[in-house]
């Protein structure tokens, strides 16, 4: 067995599927933004349900799709407690593993090129698999001049604890800018040129001397990455008129939206589930319309047919749900649909802060937008 690898030519990112062959059981490693529908369409050709969405690090070259995936597939998120990605449902520490099935990955911590990087180990089938993200690259590594980057720990991370794997270690990289798809520790422990060799101090020198410019999208993917992907924060200008979105009408701040509504422009859309709306809060005058339900968070088979019976209204529909992760799921729905729909940023309640906690970043509520509590 190998993984399915898959390949975002933008930002040249390999993003990894690995499943169970008995219980269809699945994990992805490091997903892209702008390939879920791709990602989404490979779980169903194989027939295949996602239990894992796993990050190697916080990205700086593209946005993560892991809330997406979640929200569409029921999965759970796992990445590096190191990174300190607030959405995150399964912080990972050096050791622990992530069952699938009969099968296991196991988190190795390998920081250097961020503080919270770690690699991810499969065996199976009497063979070793490690997906390295960007700490060990074919011919290369990862880079160590932002982002919490450290030379001397990203040498130490390569040569005492992945060159500590077998050398027919399969080496399953974060990406390749020459069209390789994988090498093997042994390889790279020979023929590696920043390291194959080279001391520390060596290291330490090259790393130091690579004047790579800075990546373009680090500003934006790094923030949105923290919160597992999905940008819900509204400022400035973007406060004033929707922002473009892929795959719906786009991202539109909480007061915006009230505005819309109160001027009959538009349908406010409540997707949370009932027990959210019935003691967390709820907006007067919107449609109380589910993405998913308890027990088990499943798919509301009701929603097809809530969004269709307004579509004659003829108004655009703007999707309310706790932070904006099942918010954008359902407008991408009601788009295929036939709607006009947006994504409201925030939420109602907002983002996590740092204590665990909400309605202190933003939300509908936080913003002084009127709500009622049962």
């Amino acid at each position: 067995m190998r993984p399915i690898q898959l390949f975002d030519p933008d930002s040249c990112t390999y993003t990894y599927v690995l499943f169970d062959p008995d219980t269809r059981e699945a994990v992805i490693i490091d997903p892209v933004d702008e390939q879920l529908e791709r990602d989404l369409q490979v779980l169903r050709e194989y027939g295949l349900r996602l239990r894992w969405v796993v990050e190697t690090h916080a990205h700086a070259d593209h946005i993560t799709s892991a809330l997406r995936l979640a929200e569409h597939t029921g999965a759970r998120t796992a990445a590096p407690a190191a990174c300190g990605i607030v959405t995150v449902h399964q912080p990972l520490h050096d050791g622990d593993e992530l069952p699938f099935g009969a099968q296991r990955l196991r988190a190795l911590a390998t920081p250097g090129h961020t503080a919270g990087s770690m690699s991810y180990v499969w065996q199976v089938e009497g063979r070793t698999h490690v997906f390295t993200g960007d700490t060990l690259l074919i011919g290369g590594c990862g880079r160590t001049d932002f982002q919490s980057g450290n030379a001397e720990a990203l040498y130490r991370s390569i040569t005492e604890v992945l060159f500590a794997l077998p050398d027919d270690a399969i080496v399953w990289p974060g990406h390749d800018y020459h069209g390789r798809t994988h090498s093997t520790i042994g390889h790279e422990k020979a023929h590696n040129p920043r390291l194959a060799g080279k001391t520390l101090a060596e290291f330490v020198a090259i790393m130091a001397n690579l004047n790579l410019p800075k990546p373009h999208r680090i500003d934006e993917a790094v923030p949105a990455n923290l919160r597992g992907g999905v940008r819900h924060d509204a400022d400035g200008a973007e406060r004033e008129v929707p922002r473009p979105a892929q795959g719906y009408a786009g991202d539109i701040a909480p007061e915006l939206a009230w505005t819309w509504v109160q001027q009959g422009q538009a349908l406010l859309v409540d997707v949370r589930t009932d027990a959210e709306r019935e003691w967390v809060g709820y907006v007067p005058g919107a449609v109380a319309l589910a993405w998913k339900q308890w027990p088990g968070m499943q798919p509301n088979p009701g929603f097809d047919d809530g969004v269709r019976a307004l579509l004659p209204q003829g108004k655009p529909l703007l999707m309310l749900c706790r932070s904006g992760a099942r918010s954008i799921a359902a407008a991408r729905r009601a788009t295929e649909l036939g709607a006009t729909a947006y994504n409201i940023l925030e939420g109602f309640e907002g983002d996590l802060d740092a204590d665990g906690h909400r309605g202190t970043l933003g939300g509908w509520r936080r913003r002084g937008l009127p709500w009622r509590q049962n």
